[in-house]
């Protein structure tokens, strides 16, 4: 299992827009078979800062969505609303609560 969490950083004022086209690229991603999960979250500390955790059966998976003509359309309409470059990591899924990494 392969996954990546990434924090955005939007311009003030303008994280809801942000979130809104997060939410639509979580409805695309969520109709590839390979993509287990695709969350999006607020900051409670900050008010600028979203976070996504995204689990897909394998990188080359996640990197394949990166082609997708309407993914590409979102992230080149999600990138004038931000404040700096996106952070984050890729993760080796390991185990926990909720995760079968056996299935996979």
């Amino acid at each position: 299992m392969y996954a990546m969490t990434g924090t955005l950083v939007a311009q003030n004022g303008r994280r809801t827009q942000l979130v809104q086209i997060l939410e639509q690229a979580s409805r695309l991603v969520g109709e590839i078979p390979q993509c287990r999960m695709y969350v999006i979250h607020e900051d409670l500390a900050n008010e600028t800062h979203v976070w996504v955790y995204e689990l897909w059966d394998d990188k080359q998976a996640h990197d394949a969505s990166l082609n997708n003509e309407e993914v590409r359309a979102l992230i080149a309409k999600a990138r004038p609303l931000l404040a700096a470059a996106p952070g984050g990591a890729e993760l080796k899924v390991v185990g926990g609560h909720g995760v079968d990494i056996h299935l996979m």
